[in-house]
């Protein structure tokens, strides 16, 4: 059964690597961790996709003002620590927000990283910038920013039309990178850069994505891993699945998709058996039907689970 479930072997071997927790403080440094993903993304720009499609193989790549503690089973307000932000505090009424931010961080090209990056970041959410998102699907979160103002190189202030402590928890997103105001969000959408433990190397569509080790980050004992590669699996065994019928209606011809993007029903899917038995039901014409190929899969996968 161990076999089945590598979607959570693999992710649970890449927090203990990233966090430095367990096992790994005995092991050596180095080495190739490779890692099944579950989607080909549209790009590699967090700001710009929707999905955490992206947002998983690019999170290593960079850096929030504050994170939620990793090691902490249940996000709260209580478990956000400082990332690219030293520390933070509001005004008296709560309509300020101050950060003060870390010195000495680079970005991976080596420009320095200061207070008017973060003010470009969110510059381009609020759309208030000169080169423009393609998409922004969070734009919602920051109806309540007015702006976010640079106070010399390390001071970032975000100004709220009104008070709203629980802003800090959507900073602490893993969709809330600061991105650099040198680079174009076009050239963050295929060559990313960020001031992350990993450096972004190559996306190739529907095959991997590769990373190596940011031997300058600023945390000087992290990351451990040398290089991450995360590829999409062809295994049966760990495959996201997914079907498509066609409907013949008046207006033309519509295509319905059903994804099973779970790794956890995945997982239970591949205990089921190879797809050769697992699509096994047949129609009275001879052809497999997606309410038929649907209903021998949850059969098989409940007998496979209640075993």
């Amino acid at each position: 059964m161990a076999r089945h479930l590598c979607a959570f072997a693999v992710i649970g071997a890449l927090l203990a690597t990233i966090s430095g927790t367990g096992p790994v403080l005995a092991q050596k440094a180095g080495g190739v961790l490779k890692i099944y993903h579950r989607d080909s993304p549209a790009s590699m720009s967090i700001l710009e996709e929707a999905t955490n499609s992206t947002e998983i193989p690019m999170m290593g790549v960079f850096n929030n003002l504050v994170l939620y503690k990793q090691d902490v089973p249940q996000n709260s307000l209580q478990s956000i620590v400082p990332d690219l932000a030293s520390d933070w505090s509001w005004n008296e009424d709560g309509t300020e927000l101050t950060f003060r931010l870390r010195e000495g961080v680079k970005w991976h090209d080596g420009h320095p990283f200061t207070a008017n990056d973060v003010k470009c970041t969110w510059d381009l959410l609020l759309g208030r910038s000169q080169e423009k998102l393609r998409a922004n699907p969070r734009k919602a979160w920051y109806q309540n920013l007015a702006e976010v103002t640079a106070d010399g190189e390390f001071t970032a202030i975000f100004h709220l039309h009104r008070p709203q402590p629980a802003i800090i928890a959507l900073l602490a997103s893993g969709y809330a990178p600061v991105y650099p105001c040198h680079v174009s969000p076009r050239d963050m959408r295929q060559h990313p850069i960020g001031t992350g433990p990993f450096k972004f190397v190559e996306f190739k569509p529907n095959e991997y994505i590769k990373v190596a080790r940011n031997s300058d980050y600023w945390k000087k004992d992290r990351p451990r891993v040398e290089r991450l590669r995360k590829a999409r699996e062809r295994s049966h065994h760990c495959t996201t699945l997914r079907f498509s019928s066609r409907t013949r209606t008046d207006a033309g011809t519509r295509t319905k998709r059903l994804r099973l993007n779970s790794n956890a029903f995945s997982a239970s899917l591949s205990a089921a058996g190879p797809p050769s038995q697992v699509f096994g039901a047949r129609s009275g014409s001879g052809k497999a039907t997606l309410l038929e190929t649907w209903r021998s899969i949850n059969r098989r996968a409940r007998r496979s689970t209640a075993a």
